[in-house]
């Protein structure tokens, strides 16, 4: 390796997340192909990110040489981690000297989870929110008096088990909101390891191959002086369930997010479950205290995160900016939530098959799966 290309550095993706969450200038050049580019990209408040194809490049960089700053970093990022090394390289032997590639590529990147606390319970303890920067997932832990509970867990297990371990936390309850199709559910098996119960709404689980224990509504978990109510609320799918918090925090599921509403096609029921949708967004999530906070299981864009890298937002301030919650007419809102609806999210029956253990996909398979961003929302 010429010493050029020696000055090439590399960074890890939460290192990354930090200079993101921070809010820190960050220039980034992706070097995948340009329609997967469009599709899915890094992305923050100052972000500032080119596309340049790899195979643009093999002769030099040239052509971009231009578009690239002089006087900050240059952060190179592709699909697995390799390309972007070489181009990097590149840029290096161009003459700039602080260029990093970035480990892993945007496959690291979607795997990514990042807690921050979203604030203390009423009762002792507090709720934290892992935030999956690269595919918009969003997972909770709760925490009351050394015993805690975890929400709409993701498939990478390790960042949930350390933090428990850190924090000296018993977890005695793994809950999903719903059957998930955007992202593969690391539920069970997280109940499993760390000898929890696993619950899941009933109607969701029809076609489940394994054994759960069954969220009805109105049921109330206790954790330490902790409470959480399951609230039956249907929409995203038949089963979709929301959990409140001691009062102070609404785990909406895949039913409300800060920008919009949660989409009711996944199972190619669209027609079926808007009604039900309609029915938990207007009158039973309407009856519940203004001044809880929301907290979605996705997000659709960084524009929704707080200063601290958080999604969340009051009930009441949403009942007055989501769009989704201002559709007086019937009509309209069932044109708006089955006519205006993103593409399916990747892989989605696969992924749904998986979370109802009908197949069980390896390691590698199941990361090409989730590849790409979430897509739950009408847009």
């Amino acid at each position: 390796m010429s010493e050029q290309a020696a000055a090439v550095k590399t960074i890890n993706v939460k290192e990354l997340t930090k200079k993101i969450l921070n809010h820190e200038e960050v220039f980034i050049l992706d070097a995948r192909n340009t329609d997967d580019f469009d599709d899915w990209k890094i992305e923050g408040k100052n972000v500032h990110i080119i596309n340049a194809p790899y195979f643009d490049l093999l002769e030099g960089v040239d052509s971009i040489v231009d578009k690239l700053p002089k006087d900050t970093a240059i952060y190179v990022v592709c699909a697995k981690g390799g390309s972007s090394e070489f181009v990097a390289e590149q840029i290096a032997e161009a003459g700039f000297t602080n260029v990093y590639s970035i480990e892993g590529g945007m496959k690291a990147y979607s795997e990514h989870l990042e807690p921050i606390k979203i604030g203390d319970l009423k009762n002792g303890g507090a709720i934290y929110q892992f935030v999956r920067i690269g595919k918009g997932c969003l997972s909770y832990l709760v925490e009351s008096q050394g015993t805690g509970a975890m929400i709409d867990t993701n498939r990478m297990l390790e960042p949930y088990e350390q933090f428990i371990k850190q924090h000296n936390i018993k977890l005695t309850h793994v809950l999903d909101t719903h059957l998930h199709a955007d992202h593969i559910s690391g539920g069970r098996k997280l109940a499993e390891n760390q000898e929890a119960t696993y619950y899941l709404p009933p109607k969701d689980a029809e076609e489940v191959t394994f054994d759960f224990t069954p969220i009805q509504d109105g049921d109330v978990y206790n954790l330490g002086e902790t409470t959480i109510k399951a609230i039956y609320s249907p929409g995203h799918t038949i089963g979709s369930t929301s959990f409140l918090i001691d009062d102070q925090y609404l785990l909406t599921g895949d039913i409300l997010f800060i920008d919009s509403i949660g989409r009711p096609d996944l199972a190619g029921k669209a027609e079926d479950w808007v009604g039900d949708l309609r029915n938990t967004l207007y009158n039973r999530y309407n009856d519940l205290p203004e001044e809880l906070l929301v907290l979605p299981a996705h997000y659709m864009g960084i524009n929704e995160m707080n200063d601290n890298g958080s999604i969340s937002k009051r009930l009441g301030i949403l009942y007055k900016e989501n769009h989704g919650l201002n559709i007086e007419n019937e009509a309209e809102f069932r044109k708006t939530v089955t006519e205006n609806l993103p593409p399916q999210p990747n892989s989605y029956q696969e992924i749904r098959e998986t979370n109802m253990g009908k197949i069980t996909p390896d390691e590698e398979k199941q990361r090409e799966m989730e590849i790409g961003p979430n897509r739950c929302a009408v847009r």
